[in-house]
């Protein structure tokens, strides 16, 4: 997609969501290099409303999604950003070194934490209800409770897709809960869960490159890999 000169309206994009489903989830990528150009209110809500048609655990539907645009906000998750890459950045950059792919990543994820306050809508995945059991659970209880979120952030992203927006789930500005309830003014009885960055893309979408189904697919067991090759 070339980069956006005049403001577009929900009716300028909808027409996208006609695209196949095949074609939307094979050319689906995080797209972090935003342009600043405004997105409608109407089409951010349209993404948010066919999200809100995921399964969520025991049709709970406890999802809440918070929209900032306001500056003040965004700039305050971007030091969030900042603050949570200058640690986990440097790890990545030491781990991934001599990978190529996982560099140009990070990169990406560099210029978007340097572009931050210029992204022109968030979308925050949040989820009513307190995570932390008050007596020790498996780990999976964690799994099931973000469970309810994650598939509504995947129509998201897959909307956002179909009408052109970029998009890319993050939580780097979350790594301190605390201090997000207060930047976004949730109260406890409210998790953020993700943060899913918004606007015109710089570049387009295209497809996308990753291993081969039989690598990473498993037979019964684990190693038992008869589809690999």
């Amino acid at each position: 997609m070339t980069e956006v000169t005049e403001r577009r309206t929900l009716a300028d994009v909808e027409k996208g969501l006609d695209m196949p489903l095949r074609e939307a989830m094979l050319t689906q990528r995080a797209i972090r290099r935003l342009l600043p150009d405004p997105v409608d209110d109407a089409i951010v809500l349209r993404c948010i409303e066919l999200a809100l048609k995921a399964p969520t655990g025991s049709n709970g539907q406890n999802w809440e999604f918070v929209v900032v645009k306001d500056r003040e906000r965004i700039a305050k998750l971007a030091r969030r950003n900042r603050q949570s890459l200058s640690i986990y950045g440097r790890i990545g950059r030491r781990l991934s070194r001599g990978n190529e792919s996982q560099q140009r990543i990070l990169d990406a994820v560099e210029w978007q934490a340097d572009h931050f306050e210029e992204i022109p809508v968030l979308v925050v995945g949040c989820l009513r209800g307190n995570h932390v059991p008050l007596v020790p659970m498996p780990p999976m209880a964690h799994s099931s409770y973000y469970g309810s979120i994650y598939p509504s952030v995947q129509n998201l992203l897959l909307a956002a897709r179909a009408m052109g927006l970029g998009a890319a789930l993050i939580t780097l500005p979350l790594w301190s809960t605390t201090s997000a309830r207060r930047i976004l003014g949730l109260p406890a009885s409210v998790m953020p869960c993700c943060v899913v960055p918004m606007g015109w893309p710089r570049g387009r979408y295209g497809p996308t490159t990753r291993k081969p189904v039989g690598e990473v697919v498993h037979l019964d067991r684990y190693g038992n890999q008869p589809w690999k090759g």
